[in-house]
C-alpha cells in the first residue's frame, strides 16, 4: 500500500506523519510518499490533499500538471481525502472568494463550500464532534480558518456536523471513494480519520 500526500503547499509533513502512524497502528505494511509530479501520482493507491491555501494549491496542481490526472484517478476509484483547503478543492461549487481568486475546483464531490466560514485566523477553535462510522467516541477537531460544506446533493453524504449558533454546519462528507474534511485531523495526534481513510483502499 502506498499513500500519497500532495506536497505542493500546506500541512504536508503533518499528514505524512499521521499516515505513517496510522499504518503502524493498523498493522498494515505500506509507505507514504510526497506527490509533486504526475509520475508520483501514478505510483500511489490513495492521495491526501492537505490544508493550506486553496488558491495556491489549486494553481500548483495546474502548474505541475496534476489536476487532470488526479481527477481521472479519483473517477477511476482511487481514494482521495481533502482536509481544510483540500476540502474546498474537492467541491463542485464554491463561494465568492473561490470565484474572485479564480480557484479551479476539482469537482469530485456533489457539494458547495464556503471558505473561511468561521472567520479568519483569530476565530480558529477546537471542538469535540461525532463522526458517522468512526469508532472510539468523539473526535477532537481543530478548525483553522476552516471552510464549511454549505450544501450537498446527489451521492454526497454528510458524516459530521457542528452547531454554529442555531445552525448545523456540515464539516465532513463522503462521496464514494472521496472524503472532505473541513478541519485538520493531522494536527491532533488522533489517527482514526487517517485509519478510516486507509480502510477505503
Amino acid at each position: 500500500m502506498r499513500i500519497g500526500v500532495a506536497a505542493l503547499q500546506g500541512a504536508v509533513s503533518e499528514h505524512v506523519g499521521a499516515f505513517k502512524e496510522a499504518l503502524l497502528t493498523a498493522g498494515v505494511k505500506g509507505e507514504v510518499i510526497d506527490v509533486r509530479r504526475p509520475s508520483d501520482l501514478k505510483r500511489v493507491d490513495a492521495l491526501a490533499l492537505p490544508g493550506g491555501e486553496s488558491t495556491t494549491i489549486s494553481k500548483l496542481l495546474v502548474k505541475f500538471e496534476l489536476a487532470d490526472p488526479l481527477i481521472d484517478r479519483a473517477e477511476e476509484g482511487m481514494p482521495v481525502m481533502g482536509t481544510c483547503a483540500g476540502c474546498i478543492l474537492l467541491a463542485k461549487d464554491g463561494d465568492f472568494q473561490v470565484d474572485s481568486t479564480e480557484t479551479r475546483l476539482l469537482g469530485l464531490m456533489d457539494m458547495s463550500v464556503s471558505r473561511n466560514a468561521f472567520g479568519r485566523q483569530r476565530e480558529s477553535f477546537e471542538a469535540d464532534i461525532d463522526i458517522e462510522g468512526l469508532s472510539g467516541g468523539t473526535f477532537h477537531a481543530v478548525f483553522i480558518r476552516a471552510p464549511v460544506i454549505r450544501k450537498i446533493w446527489g451521492k454526497c453524504m454528510a458524516l459530521s456536523t457542528i452547531k454554529d449558533g442555531d445552525r448545523e454546519r456540515i464539516v465532513m462528507a463522503r462521496q464514494d471513494n472521496v472524503i472532505a474534511v473541513s478541519f485538520h485531523p493531522e494536527l491532533t495526534g488522533d489517527t482514526r480519520i487517517h485509519r478510516f481513510f486507509l480502510e477505503m483502499i
